[in-house]
C-alpha cells in the first residue's frame, strides 16, 4: 500500500485499521496526524521517542509531553469553512477543518499571548501569534473542495486562512497571502 492510500483509508475508514498507537487517552485507530507540544494542559502521549519519531528528531524537534490528534480526533471537532483563492491556481476552493483555536482549545493550551510555532513535512516552519490565529480564524484544514488531501499534496492537513477576508491580506499580491500556511503540517508548538 502507499502512503496516499493508506492516509486516505485512515481518513476514510479508520475503524478499519488496527491499533497504531497506545495513548493515555487510549488506543488510536488511525496514525497521529498533528502533534501539539508545549504549553498545553491535555497530553496523551509522552516524550518524543527519536526511535520511532524520526522526521520530528531529524527536525530538531524536542519535546517532554504532546497531544496527537489522528483524523477520527480531528474531525470529531466542530469545523468551518472557508473559500480563499489560492496561490497555486487562483481559484476559489473550499478548505473544511476545525479552527486552529478550537484544537488549541481541546489541548487546554494556555497561553493567550503566545506564539505558535508549526512544522510542515518538509520542515518549513513559520510561526503566528495565538492572537493572529484568532484574528484571521486559521483553520486546520482536512479537507479540500470536499476531499481528504492527500500526503504529497498539500495535506492531509493544511493550517490555512481566508485572506480574501481582510483587507490588509486581500491588498496583498496572491503569492504572498499564504506566507504564513504551512501546507502538509503535523506539528504544533504552544509557545508562552
Amino acid at each position: 500500500m502507499n502512503k496516499r492510500d493508506f492516509l486516505t483509508a485512515a481518513a476514510l475508514a479508520p475503524a478499519a485499521l488496527p491499533a497504531m498507537a497506545q495513548g493515555v487517552a487510549g488506543p488510536r485507530r488511525s496514525p497521529v496526524l498533528l502533534t501539539v507540544t508545549g504549553a498545553i494542559g491535555k497530553t496523551n502521549r509522552g516524550p518524543l521517542d527519536p526511535v520511532l519519531d524520526q522526521m520530528m528528531a531529524r527536525q530538531k524537534i524536542a519535546f517532554d509531553k504532546a497531544y496527537g490528534f489522528d483524523y477520527p480526533a480531528l474531525a470529531a471537532l466542530p469545523a468551518v469553512t472557508i473559500r480563499p483563492t489560492l496561490e497555486y491556481d487562483g481559484k476559489v476552493h473550499t478548505l473544511r477543518g476545525p479552527l486552529l483555536t478550537t484544537v488549541l482549545k481541546a489541548v487546554r493550551a494556555s497561553s493567550e499571548r503566545g506564539t505558535l510555532a508549526m512544522r510542515a513535512v518538509d520542515g518549513y516552519s513559520p510561526a503566528i501569534s495565538v492572537a493572529d490565529a484568532r484574528k484571521y480564524r486559521f483553520i486546520v484544514a482536512t479537507t479540500l473542495d470536499g476531499r481528504p488531501m492527500p500526503l504529497g499534496g498539500l495535506g492531509p492537513l493544511w493550517a490555512v486562512y481566508e485572506p480574501d477576508r481582510f483587507a490588509d491580506m486581500a491588498g496583498k499580491p496572491l503569492d504572498q497571502r499564504f506566507a504564513k500556511c504551512p501546507w502538509a503540517v503535523y506539528y504544533i508548538d504552544v509557545q508562552g
